[in-house]
């Protein structure tokens, strides 16, 4: 009987598995793998995509940086400017208070200073009367080229003699003669310059010459000029020359100009006194009219507020101006708020043996 055969394992359908199972893994690897590939580069573009914003925004970022800075430098330009307009603010502000401080310091001292100013214009007076009654007089009653009608007996400023061969009327014409207060200069400053023209004080300053032109020699030559910021003559065209007194028509062409004249600036009594020392011959008797110390020299002050004291000091250096010999006569219409301005004319006057005089609102 023949042997049976012994199965092999390792047949051909055993291979045939084996080869299937190895081509279902291979297959399962390469799907995977395709699988794999695939969301990777989904994955690898929206980082990409996120990397893009992210440096949009860093960009983004630091062109804010750049405006933040400009800002900030521009904020601190701003700041130090503040601070430096507040420090002047706040320099200003003391000058301002000191300044009030030494006006209420001195209003008791000014009260008792023109008593004694009173007291010291009385004895004048009473000494004016007793020389002009031991020396004859060189004028010659109704002598006179033009006229001047007020209300009723006005000439009674005692002491001021319109005498001499060449006499200057110089008439402060700066924006305080306005007003007697500071708050009724400030406002009418800004007013039309018909108005201006109206102003009582200005009025009062316009008469008083008119009234001086009246008693003004006629064999003598005269010479008006208005001072404020400069000065300059009232007929521009006459400007260094002096002026006929016996000539009506000059007389009235010079009160006519003076009328339409717009007070304004400044007070510079160094240009007045300049103006003085420009005339040929020079002037044998000068006679001003103001209200008050100056509050400018010959340039233009650096600050808008002039102290007391700065004040006195611009009086002194134009005072050194003058001419010696030549009699100065001050008439007065006092300013609120220039205690000094009185005492300094007084002085000036006595100095040079000239008048110092203040009228009454109602004169002339």
């Amino acid at each position: 009987m023949a042997r049976r055969r012994q199965p092999n394992v390792f047949g051909l359908a055993f291979l045939d598995a084996m080869t299937c199972g190895l081509g279902a893994v291979v297959l399962l690897y390469m799907v995977i793998n395709a699988g794999v590939g695939l969301h990777a580069g989904r994955l690898s573009h929206d980082l990409q995509a996120e990397v893009d914003r992210l440096e949009r925004e860093v960009l983004d970022g630091h062109r804010n940086l750049v405006e933040l800075r400009n800002s900030l430098r521009r904020t601190d330009e701003e700041r130090r400017a503040a601070r430096g307009l507040s420090r002047r603010l706040i320099e200003q502000l003391t000058a301002i208070r000191e300044e009030l401080a030494t006006y209420e310091a001195s209003t008791l001292a000014r009260r008792e200073h023109l008593e004694r100013l009173k007291s010291d214009l009385k004895n004048l007076e009473q000494e004016s009367r007793r020389l002009a009654a031991s020396i004859p007089d060189d004028e010659t009653p109704g002598d006179r080229r033009r006229a001047f009608i007020g209300d009723g007996d006005r000439q009674y400023l005692t002491g001021l003699k319109v005498g001499g061969k060449r006499i200057l009327i110089l008439i402060d014409a700066s924006a305080s003669m306005l007003g007697d207060t500071i708050v009724n200069v400030i406002r009418r400053r800004n007013l039309p310059d018909e108005q201006k023209i109206r102003a009582r004080k200005w009025q009062q300053a316009v008469a008083t010459v008119d009234w001086l032109t009246t008693q003004l020699p006629r064999y003598a030559r005269f010479q008006i000029y208005a001072f404020a910021d400069d000065a300059r003559p009232v007929l521009p065209d006459a400007a260094g020359t002096w002026l006929e007194a016996g000539d009506p028509e000059v007389l009235e062409r010079a009160i006519g100009s003076l009328r339409r004249l717009v007070p304004g600036g400044g007070t510079s009594l160094h240009h007045a006194f300049a103006a003085a020392g420009t005339l040929r011959p020079a002037p044998d008797n000068l006679i001003l009219l103001t209200d008050g110390l100056p509050t400018r020299g010959a340039a233009a002050p650096r600050r808008a507020t002039v102290s007391g004291r700065e004040r006195a000091k611009l009086f002194d250096r134009a005072v050194r101006q003058l001419e010696r010999g030549v009699p100065v006569n001050v008439i007065l219409l006092p300013m609120e708020g220039d205690p000094l301005a009185a005492s300094a004319f007084w002085k000036l006057a006595v100095a040079t043996r000239g008048a110092f005089l203040s009228p009454p609102e109602d004169w002339p």
